[in-house]
């Protein structure tokens, strides 16, 4: 019984290293009952996901996949069978890179191509993971490649300075809206003399806005490892969580206005306080559905990106709010 390739021992190490050789390369000109003749005279390697057509030359020209070419006419040529755009690993990629490959483009196979597009080698899924996947089951496809791209993210932070390169950018989002948030205050200094409470208040409205967004941001992580999103699950996702949002802020927003009216007996900038707290959770809910959403389809990682950027905006978001339902009404 063949063994299986060797795991990784290094994130440096070349992929080309590790590449089966094993893999089927059809010529493009042949037809598709041509390609299953060559097929079955030259056989196929242990392990099969995608065949790979190329030119005379030998450089990769699509992708065909195994399903394509068994319930095809006979008579059609790969040619118009295969699929054109191909992302392949060069030969010189690492096995750093490979792993992010998979846990980007969600693969079960990359072909490995020299510097003229020549194939070289493939590297399938197992190189990566002992997990046995079922084709006819997506949901333990994506928990397999969810599992990838952890371990992927794992390797990358190998080193205290390569976490840091990977985390860090995400954290200047904070860094800058904080410093927006202090100037915003600075600009509506005015408005907070006007009324203390409004200060003593600021920290627990910001906290609100803030739990929202990670709650609703935490959810939208949840569901986009089970479903593919498009406008129409994000037109319900966005029906949905405002609904919440909604029921969220108002029970807030009049929990805390009765207790900052009950202590400073302060009507007025207990309303400001309350209204602030139902309209800011509604922007928190909405950032922390749209920003994971979005970084996910940019093909970024939304469990690093996704918590500075959706609490960033839930604050600025939050104290506009606040600093200026202040200044209309006070």
């Amino acid at each position: 019984m063949a063994s299986n390739p060797p795991s990784p021992r290094s994130l440096d190490q070349p992929i080309l290293e590790l590449a089966r050789k094993d893999f089927t390369a059809l010529p493009r000109h042949l037809t598709a009952d041509q390609a299953l003749d060559n097929i079955r005279r030259h056989g196929i390697g242990e392990r099969v996901v995608y065949f790979y057509v190329t030119e005379e030359d030998g450089r990769l020209a699509g992708v065909l996949p195994t399903r394509r070419l068994l319930t095809a006419e006979g008579s059609k040529p790969l040619s118009e069978l295969m699929i054109p755009k191909v992302a392949a690993l060069p030969s010189t990629a690492t096995v750093a890179e490979a792993c992010e490959a998979f846990a980007l483009h969600k693969f079960l196979a990359f072909p490995v191509v020299d510097a003229d597009r020549r194939l070289v080698g493939m590297v399938d899924v197992s190189l990566f993971t002992d997990e046995v996947f079922d084709l006819a089951e997506r949901e333990q496809l994506d928990a397999m490649f969810e599992a990838i791209g952890i371990r992927a993210g794992a390797m990358n932070s190998s080193t205290s300075w390569l976490a840091f390169q990977y985390r860090f950018p995400w954290l200047l989002a904070t860094i800058a809206s904080g410093t927006l948030c202090a100037l915003l205050a600075g600009r509506f200094e005015m408005t907070l003399s006007k009324s203390l409470v409004l200060a003593f208040f600021m920290t627990l409205v910001l906290g609100l806005g803030e739990g929202v967004a990670m709650q609703s941001m935490t959810v939208t992580i949840q569901a986009l490892r089970a479903t593919r999103p498009s406008w129409k699950w994000f037109g319900g996702a966005v029906r949905r969580e405002l609904g919440t949002a909604v029921l969220l802020g108002l029970a807030c927003g009049i929990s805390v206005a009765l207790v900052a009216w009950i202590w400073r007996g302060e009507l007025q900038a207990a309303g400001v306080i309350g209204a602030s707290i139902a309209l800011a959770l509604l922007g928190a809910s909405f950032f922390g559905l749209g920003v994971p959403t979005i970084l996910h389809a940019l093909k970024l990682d939304p469990k690093i990106a996704a918590g500075p950027v959706s609490l960033a905006l839930a604050d600025l978001g939050t104290l506009t709010v606040y600093f200026n339902l202040a200044r209309w009404l006070l």
